[in-house]
């Protein structure tokens, strides 16, 4: 079967890398691509915005499966269109993903449904959000309703620095259209946590739990960025809270969709608060993190693209996953400045000696091609994944072959998997 999968970055280079070890594979495709995608896929040059060309793309090269990789054309309904051209994709529908396109949306699908998450009030205005946090505990969360690249999210410690986020989400528009509205919500405490499923509408077939780093710097300082590093497995979601996930969260949240004709299917990302209370929403993605993709996937032992077409067809029951014992870590290596202004065309050093090592991937986020060399092109740069017979020996892989790479201004977190170490 030839497959085509959407996206440009780490999560997608993933789903690529895996995808190659399945026998049930033909040719694979990925648009646009980028060049660590190119060693293990054929990179075509189409925009996830340009739905049209992606569909006669499927169509002409007799595409069997279509993988979506980002939330951005999830959210303009790109598996609807595909499945209107009579194309098999895997992944949620534009109704569906509203609960990771619309914050709003989400909570109160929550509230509807009875799933545990943070109490929280909706505003239209600047003016009425501020009257409302005049009488809230701080701190608190304020979130920008739409879409943000996984950085919509401010955590005033008092009404000052909450008077600037709201200016500079709602007035300034520095997330743009997101911010028309914003949801406030309490602060909830605890660890987090990420748990992921695969949906075929009805059924579900879990994955390894997974925690990230969102953090730009050590010891969780500095600003939300879209994701630093992660570690699999999470040892704060114990046995007990992965029951409690499943069956307060992830099942509830599917009946609810399908009740509401919204059935959902692809990948459910439940990002959890492990309260004293128990797990709690944060937020939902519709699709695989990242970089919680690049940890979970090179534990996967099972056949992605047999899984993934089960998922399409709504015949998840036909098939389980079986998972590696041992523990992943990836390392995020990310451009100086960011998640602030940071300078791509960076010459990218390194990369061949650190994915020779065993055990080790050296998954591309933002790179281009210059002249035959691999440069910096984003934020996030690349993400280094590496297997070891226990958290530690994983942990000093990654950081291994993490030593072997080099680009002008590289940053990365020291402390991956640290809270691991901690329990």
């Amino acid at each position: 079967m030839n497959v085509l999968v959407v996206g440009s970055g780490g999560r997608e280079h993933a789903i690529c890398w895996k995808l190659t070890q399945s026998k049930k594979l033909g040719k694979l495709y990925c648009a646009p691509g980028n060049p660590g995608i190119g060693s293990v896929a054929q990179c075509v040059d189409i925009r996830v915005e340009n739905i049209p060309a992606l569909i006669n793309f499927a169509l002409e090269n007799d595409i069997g499966l279509t993988v979506i990789g980002p939330e951005i054309p999830l959210s303009m309904g790109i598996v609807d269109e595909f499945e209107k051209a009579g194309l098999k994709v895997f992944g949620p529908s534009r109704e569906a993903a509203l609960l990771e396109s619309s914050k709003s949306f989400a909570k109160e699908f929550m509230r509807r449904f009875a799933i545990p998450t943070a109490a929280y009030e909706i505003f239209y205005g600047r003016e009425e959000a501020l009257e409302y946090l005049k009488n809230k505990k701080f701190p608190v969360v304020i979130k920008a309703d739409g879409l943000a690249a996984g950085k919509g999210v401010i955590i005033p410690k008092d009404l000052s620095e909450a008077r600037i986020a709201l200016e500079e989400i709602m007035v300034n528009r520095v997330f743009g259209s997101a911010g028309s509205k914003v949801v406030i919500e309490d602060f909830l405490e605890g660890e987090e946590a990420s748990y992921l499923v695969f949906v075929d509408g009805s059924d579900i077939i879990p994955m390894v739990s997974a925690q990230d780093h969102k953090r730009v710097f050590d010891n969780d300082q500095g600003p939300n960025t879209g994701g630093m590093g992660a570690y699999s497995p999470a040892p704060v979601l114990n046995k007990s809270l992965e029951n409690d996930t499943i069956n307060k969260i992830i099942l509830p949240v599917i009946a609810g969709m399908a009740q509401l004709g919204k059935k959902f299917k692809g990948v459910l990302y439940a990002g959890l608060m492990l309260t004293k209370d128990g797990p709690k929403v944060v937020e939902f993605n519709c699709r695989f993190g990242d970089p919680e993709t690049q940890v979970i996937l090179p534990r996967l032992k099972s056949d992605l693209l047999e899984i993934l077409i089960a998922c399409a067809d709504g015949k998840a029951s036909s098939v389980t996953a079986q998972w590696d014992e041992r523990p992943a870590v990836c390392v995020v290596m990310a451009s100086g400045g960011y998640p602030g202004k940071y300078e791509n065309g960076k010459q990218i050093n390194g990369l061949e000696e650190a994915g020779s090592t065993k055990d080790t991937v050296v998954f591309h986020a933002g790179t281009a091609s210059n002249n035959g060399e691999v440069v910096s092109s984003g934020g996030r740069v690349l993400g280094v994944t590496a297997l070891g017979a226990n958290m530690r020996a994983a942990v000093d892989n990654a950081y291994s072959a993490v030593s072997k790479i080099s680009f002008e201004g590289a940053q990365y977190r020291k402390d991956i998997a640290k809270r691991a170490f901690n329990r």
